[in-house]
């Protein structure tokens, strides 16, 4: 449009109509000139020129605000960032302004990717070593596919134990530890039932069933709250089944509990606290202010047991010494005591009841010896056929088994020499003995076939210089 106003302009200048330039010399000179045209424009004395020049200058001029009004904007843009202007340098020159192609970001947060840190070039991204975060999924962004995100994991979910079967499932728990005596095992049982507020309750049903057993399922049960103290059970969870036990420690419970039931409460009580599975305040809280007669009883049996000097009594063997655990010397002479008393009394059930009461069955064969030995050695056939007896009904009633009857009587044949210097109708004595056992049924076939048989010897005093005569 400017080039069409100066090829204009040029050729009316030389038909003599006016001068552009001196219009064009200055801003007054503009504006008078346009005043002229619009008063020939008021009287309609304009000519087809002038109304083309008149509308060129009027567009140039729009064009020329335009500019004024965009280097304003951009000098108050680059005043309101001043960081991104190098200082010194002037807001209205065309250095300052802002690129408007530029597609850096001016909002200070990027476009969410990684720079480079000013490391590497052309080809690498960050500095040597670096590691970015894997990006998360997320289940709401419209290109989010659940089938793509690896292998779905399901986590196994072990229902809540009802009370009403706690006891029925706690029960079979404990009473195979009282076989097997593995803590660990209980451990991992325990784990794998979710018992929830319930957990207390399981050492209050592990010591009711100990209280109805024998010495060694206490011992064992002691053992057992030892080690689930802090693993499986919090001392907080100790105190809420041992004042349960207290509190229910009424003649419905426990099968109405007598004195000794209290007296082994205590000394439960007594072994909690000295293996730290209780503490002393909680024997301090019900001291002297209880109403419950065996609730009473129990507390003042653990107060004499905690009051003794460590000195002169161990809570480690307040239930005894049980089982395997004795001396073998002990167990000698409790099974030679128990014989001797039923040579005397001829009560089988009583030595029954003493025997399982011993609670070694992989140690029964030394009764068996020590039976065949005080026959070698008694006079007269009555021990002979009590002992038979006896051994007849420990077969029957399976307290002996088999293995066990073989492997004494196995050991009295491999001694019988030695016994023979002190019995020396040993021999004699035993095959009798192994005869009657076999007509009884109490021995096979096969051990009376084994058992040793002795020549008779020659002395120097029948002339034949002790040779065996053929």
């Amino acid at each position: 449009m400017a080039t069409e106003v100066d090829t204009w302009t040029t050729g009316a200048q030389n038909d003599g109509v006016f001068s552009l330039q001196d219009q064009l010399g200055g801003e007054g000179g503009s504006y008078g000139a346009e005043d002229e045209l619009n008063e020939a424009e008021v009287n309609g004395n304009w000519t087809p020129q002038e109304k083309a020049l008149h509308e060129a200058r009027l567009k140039a001029k729009a064009k020329r605000r335009l500019r004024k009004s965009s280097s304003r904007d951009s000098t108050r843009e680059s005043l309101s960032e001043p960081s991104s202007i190098e200082p010194g340098t002037d807001p209205h020159s065309p250095k300052g302004k802002i690129n408007t192609n530029d597609r850096k970001s001016r909002t200070g947060k990027g476009r969410g990717l990684p720079k480079k840190g000013g490391a590497g070039g052309k080809g690498v991204w960050g500095a040597a070593g670096m590691v970015y975060e894997m990006e998360e999924p997320d289940a709401k962004d419209p290109n989010y596919d659940e089938s793509s995100q690896g292998d779905t994991i399901y986590a196994t979910v072990v229902p809540e134990l009802e009370e009403g079967e706690l006891e029925k499932t706690v029960n079979p728990i404990v009473q195979e530890y009282f076989e097997h005596g593995d803590t660990k095992e209980v451990e991992m049982l325990l784990k794998e039932l979710n018992l929830g507020p319930h957990r207390y309750e399981f050492s209050s049903l592990a010591v009711s069933l100990a209280l109805e057993g024998k010495a060694s399922h206490r011992e064992l049960t002691s053992r057992l709250l030892s080690d689930l103290s802090g693993k499986m059970l919090s001392g907080n969870e100790m105190e809420r089944a041992f004042d349960k036990i207290l509190k229910e420690l009424v003649p419905c419970f426990l099968h109405a509990p007598t004195l000794s039931m209290t007296l082994m409460l205590g000394q439960f009580m007594a072994r909690a606290i000295a293996d730290h599975v209780l503490p002393m305040s909680f024997f301090n809280r019900y001291k002297g202010k209880v109403d419950c007669d065996y609730a009473r009883a129990a507390l003042d049996r653990a107060s004499v047991l905690l009051s003794m000097k460590k000195e002169i009594v161990r809570l480690d063997n307040v239930w005894g010494v049980g089982g395997g655990q004795r001396p073998v010397k002990h167990l000698i002479k409790e099974m030679n005591l128990l014989l001797k008393e039923y040579l005397v009394s001829g009560d089988v059930s009583e030595a029954e009841h003493c025997l399982r009461d011993l609670e070694v069955p992989h140690f029964h064969h030394e009764l068996v010896y020590e039976a065949i030995v005080m026959v070698l050695e008694s006079k007269g056939d009555k021990a002979i056929q009590m002992m038979v007896n006896l051994l007849k009904v420990f077969w029957q009633t399976g307290l002996i088994t088999l293995d066990q009857m073989n492997r004494g009587f196995q050991r009295v044949y491999d001694e019988l020499p030695e016994i023979n210097l002190d019995v020396p109708h040993a021999h004699s004595i035993m095959e009798s003995f192994v005869d009657v056992c076999f007509q009884e049924s109490v021995i096979t076939k096969q051990l009376r076939d084994a058992c040793p048989s002795r020549g008779r010897k020659r002395f120097v005093s029948e002339g034949d210089g002790g040779m065996i005569k053929s």
